[in-house]
């Protein structure tokens, strides 16, 4: 594929708002958003990058991040909608890296596959749950993958076993030289009827507890070791405090939730406001659970 050709070869946007490609609705524009269908279109994309000094960074469902109201300068590969196939087989399934976590805890689910349970209601998709080692409600990343094949800058396709990725809590080895592409993930057999009574009733608690009717990025923060960040914001009397449009969830302090319009710089605020506060006061450092663009 000739790099000049890029444009007609693979699927893009030009100057694109962010706020419409990630869970926060907040963000500018990009300069292009390439929707690429498979691993050689995702090459030539970085080739591009590299050969006109274009920054980029790779992004799947956008549900763990925010971008600056200014936009990103440079070029979104976006791992989504094009690069999503779910295969079961047996007790495994593999997966590309734009496919929901829904849609494939869904096939676990269809296939009497147990072990996918907790991942049900997260908003990512595979690619991003792994980069941060996603986790809800006890289970995690780590302890259903069995291998991750991983593009390396180097156009090399490399496949780390789940001891390689070092998966720890919010962590892998992924960063911004290595772009996931898929992974083989194990489960067990279970009983169906089960199965889904455990999702609905994880999806009960989402719903009862979590402020799923406004656009956020999920938990905000990272839990301190020893501690729950939304017990410590709480306890600083911080519920519902407001910066412009963003807001901490009533409904669970966990969540910085775009209440009314909230610009980046409102969020941005908003996270080092209460940071300060829950260290001034219990002196313990909130670091952010969502990845800031600026």
């Amino acid at each position: 594929m000739m790099n000049q050709n890029i444009f007609q070869d693979v699927k893009y946007i030009a100057n694109e708002p962010l706020s419409g490609h990630t869970t926060f609705r907040i963000g500018g524009p990009a300069k292009f958003i390439f929707m690429p269908k498979n691993t050689d279109e995702i090459k030539a994309v970085i080739d591009y990058c590299k050969e006109n000094n274009e920054k980029y960074m790779v992004l799947g469902n956008g549900s763990n991040v925010l971008f600056s109201d200014k936009g990103y300068d440079g070029v979104i590969i976006q791992i989504y909608n094009e690069i999503n196939d779910i295969e079961v087989s047996g007790n495994t399934i593999y997966a590309k890296a734009g496919a929901l976590l829904s849609k494939i805890a869904a096939a676990a689910r269809d296939n009497s596959l147990s072990g996918m349970e907790f991942a049900a209601g997260i908003p990512g998709t595979l690619g991003g749950a792994i980069v941060m080692n996603a986790g809800a409600y006890g289970g995690e990343m780590k302890d259903i993958v069995t291998y991750v094949d991983v593009l390396e800058t180097t156009g090399e396709v490399k496949r780390y076993t789940c001891q390689e990725m070092e998966f720890e809590y919010r962590h892998s080895i992924i960063d911004k030289d290595k772009i996931v592409l898929g992974a083989m993930i194990s489960l067990e057999p279970g009983d169906k009827s089960v199965i889904i009574s455990k999702m609905n009733e994880l999806k009960e608690a989402r719903v009862s507890k979590q402020p799923l009717e406004y656009p956020s990025a999920g938990s905000t923060f990272k839990r301190p070791e020893g501690y729950f960040a939304g017990k410590l914001i709480d306890d600083c009397g911080l519920r519902g405090y407001k910066v412009g449009g963003a807001m901490v969830s009533e409904k669970h302090c966990g969540f910085v939730i775009n209440y009314d319009n909230a610009t980046s710089e409102d969020v941005v605020t908003l996270m080092n406001n209460v940071s300060n506060m829950v260290y001034d006061k219990f002196g313990v450092r909130l670091e952010p659970e969502v990845k800031v663009i600026q």
